[in-house]
């Protein structure tokens, strides 16, 4: 049986994609606008050896299978004409490809994992996140070249859900809004000092330091974010106002900050060191000081904080966890925090990976050289699929408002959110 044979049996023969494989065979729509074509047999064994939807992103990245098209179109589309494939249908499929001689060879051997693998995101749960293991984790991420990251992300370099304050608004103006809408929310104003964690490119920093007059630090375990942003605040004649220090947030000494902001470093922290997290940030705050805490959260907590074996873990955020909202909150409440506002920005971070999915793809050619095609490609197909993720409710985004009360519970906020929408 062809491979095309197969797709047409798991996809139905009118399926909206064309098909083509290494054996010549052809099924689908001829021109259609998502084109799969399988050049090599052993696309079939990382299929096969790998589980879930792990497989068919190893073959990707490998460069085994490729995938002409929107991105997020093409996944969109896949999900719908493969959604109902049972454990059963594929079982017999598999039997009937071993007539293949190249396909049962292919299918007799594992192979590596792509080199774009973290080796290291296998390792057992319970050596996870000490400050050697995080400062490995973030760097495999965010240690790619910042080049790359300002082709994807924009001239904002913010690597975290905007804020769209309308539909029409363009990337760059909701991450500006993004950035206003966390300072009003932490009540900023000028003389203040902020705390800023997992600071990323300093955009924060900046923005606080720029916009409201404020003395900024921000800290990241990434050696190249520190460099590229404390380069961008001196360039922005900020040096005296702002400064991003290559830094875990548990090596912070000082304390007495008027405001702390944690946008996008929750999901690296780890389920069970969240209470010392938030403590902790609680312990560097002054009294009537607020938190914004922004990240990533799953719907709810039925489902484990991380999936060892997914795509996600193995090649983009080793160690990454998600909680459900609730959770989180309970979290800041327990550590001290009184929460006064809670909003989710999903329909915001899908909007957000969009942008990021334009941009890489307008700027693939120098993408690949400058970071190499399976790396690139680990982002096409990663970024895409959170589109969908945040689409149809598989993750959220919330942003999480506390404060630190003083001795006598006074909370020092207004009676009703100042900050707007």
């Amino acid at each position: 049986m062809t491979l095309a044979r197969v797709f047409e049996q798991l996809a139905g023969a009118e399926a909206p994609v064309e098909f083509t494989a290494y054996d010549g065979s052809r099924a689908g729509v001829p021109g259609a606008d998502i084109r799969f074509d399988v050049r090599s047999p052993y696309a079939v064994s990382y299929l096969v050896h790998s589980p879930g939807a792990l497989g068919l992103a190893r073959a990707y990245v490998s460069g085994m299978i490729d995938v002409s098209g929107d991105m997020v179109t093409a996944l969109t589309t896949m999900q719908q004409v493969l959604g109902d494939v049972t454990p059963r249908d594929k079982a017999g499929i598999i039997r009937a490809v071993m007539g293949d001689p190249m396909l049962r060879a292919a299918m007799s051997r594992r192979l590596a994992p792509p080199p774009q693998e973290a080796p290291f995101s296998r390792i057992p749960a319970w050596l996870r996140h000490s400050k050697r293991r995080d400062a490995k984790a973030i760097s495999h991420h965010y240690d790619v070249s910042n080049t790359f990251y300002e082709w994807v992300l924009g001239p904002s370099m913010a690597y975290t859900c905007a804020c769209y304050p309308s539909e029409d608004a363009t990337l760059e103006q909701a991450q500006f809004h993004k950035h206003d809408l966390v300072a009003k929310k932490i009540g900023l104003k000028p003389g203040m000092r902020l705390l800023d964690v997992g600071c990323g490119w300093g955009g924060m920093v900046m923005h606080a330091a720029k916009e409201y007059g404020v003395r900024a630090l921000g800290v990241t375990l990434s050696k190249q974010q520190a460099e590229w942003a404390q380069k961008a605040i001196a360039d922005r004649g900020l040096s005296d106002m702002a400064e991003v220090r290559h830094l875990d947030y548990r090596d912070v000494t000082e304390t007495g900050f008027d405001a702390v902001s944690s946008i996008g470093l929750t999901e690296h922290i780890g389920k069970k060191n969240l209470p010392s997290y938030f403590a902790f940030l609680h312990g560097r705050l002054k009294e009537g000081g607020r938190m914004l805490n922004h990240t990533i959260t799953r719907p709810d907590n039925l489902a484990p904080a991380m999936k060892q074996s997914g795509f996600i873990n193995r090649y983009v955020f080793p160690d990454g966890e998600l909680e459900g909202p609730g959770y989180v909150q309970m979290q800041m409440n327990d550590a001290g925090f009184e929460i006064r506002h809670q909003e989710n920005l999903r329909e915001h971070y899908a909007r957000t990976l969009t942008g990021w999915c334009d941009n890489l793809d307008d700027h693939w050619e120098e993408a690949v050289a400058e970071v190499g095609e399976g790396t690139a490609r680990v982002w096409r197909v990663y970024m895409a699929g959170c589109v969908l993720g945040f689409n149809q409710n598989w993750i959220q985004l919330h942003q999480t408002l506390g404060v630190k009360l003083d001795d006598k519970g006074g909370s020092h906020m207004p009676l009703r959110p100042d900050w707007g929408v």
